[in-house]
């Protein structure tokens, strides 16, 4: 599928990136990375990023604004993104040829090429892998590439405290790091927090609850986001302010926006995923999304969060 892959960027002339809605750092670093690789490899070809921009993040790469009739005999990539649904941007059918790259348990079946690998730390790390795979083909790193694919390892890995960080990882980030970009820098703009954030944090960590299952719930209602001036978006910051509280197995962030409800679940052990996908999401087994459109049904995720952690001891 890797030989597949290259031997697709080779042929085609143009070439759209995708990924998921409300990026992450691994969603723009596989993205961004993917793009310079190519860039740098075949200066020629035409390459796009595409999708809508996340403020916080744009320090990390800004997406390009294309018309419709770019995507004619075009080759599109879709990076970081379990299910069709989820892909930001549906133009990405409008391409003669489809390619999915992903780390996520497979949901949907999607593409006419894909790469799926539930073991790799992020998308960042199997392009990292595309790359070794493809240097005899003419594929080539520079320093653009390798400060995105590095900040999408360490995004997805929490700084490489995850499980999912493996020999292999810590390997990939390894070569990355002798390329010369501003390491400091880059962890002071994915990790630097402005004070309303802070301050939302203190609330956080007065008002959580903690149940004997193990579980425990945070209620983010646009009354609050807007008490503390954070929006939705920069919830996700918060997701592991709770996470080294004795006692807790998992645990779930319900953040009211316009007409939805965002819930961030993660887990230290119960396999979470399954529920995410019941209520209109998914993602990994210890860290995954949901949406729901009531606060009625917070007290279902939260039963069935109970029960998997019951059932996991």
């Amino acid at each position: 599928m890797v030989k597949d892959i290259i031997q697709a960027i080779k042929e085609y002339e143009t070439i759209i990136i995708h990924r998921h809605v409300r990026p992450d750092p691994d969603a723009l670093g596989s993205q961004g990375g993917l793009m310079e690789i190519i860039k740098a490899s075949f200066p020629s070809k035409k390459v796009y990023a595409v999708g809508e921009e996340t403020p916080d993040l744009t320090f990390l790469l800004r997406m390009d604004k294309i018309e419709d009739s770019i995507y004619n005999g075009a080759l599109v990539i879709v990076c970081d993104t379990a299910n069709s649904p989820r892909i930001d941007d549906d133009r990405y059918t409008l391409g003669a040829k489809l390619i999915k790259i992903d780390h996520h348990p497979v949901v949907d079946k999607y593409g006419d090429i894909r790469w799926e690998n539930t073991e790799a730390s992020s998308v960042s790390e199997m392009i990292f892998e595309l790359y070794l795979e493809g240097k005899e083909d003419g594929l080539q790193m520079n320093e653009k590439a390798a400060r995105l694919l590095y900040a999408g390892i360490v995004g997805d890995t929490g700084r490489f405290l995850f499980p999912s960080s493996t020999k292999k990882t810590f390997q990939y980030a390894a070569e990355l790091v002798t390329y010369s970009f501003d390491r400091t820098q880059l962890y002071q703009q994915l990790y630097s927090e402005k004070d309303n954030i802070a301050r939302l944090k203190g609330y956080i960590l007065q008002q959580f609850s903690l149940f004997p299952s193990g579980v425990c719930i945070i209620k983010l209602t646009k009354e609050i986001l807007n008490k503390y001036g954070v929006s939705a978006q920069e919830t996700g910051q918060l997701v592991h302010v709770i996470s080294e509280i004795e006692g807790i197995k998992a645990w779930a962030f319900f953040i009211e926006e316009e007409d939805q409800i965002r819930v961030r679940i993660r887990s230290k052990g119960p396999i979470i995923n399954g529920i995410a996908e019941k209520y209109n999401g998914g993602g990994h087994p210890l860290a995954s999304g949901a949406t729901i459109y009531d606060w009625n049904e917070v007290e279902k995720v939260q039963a069935d969060l109970e029960e998997v952690c019951r059932n996991n001891g």
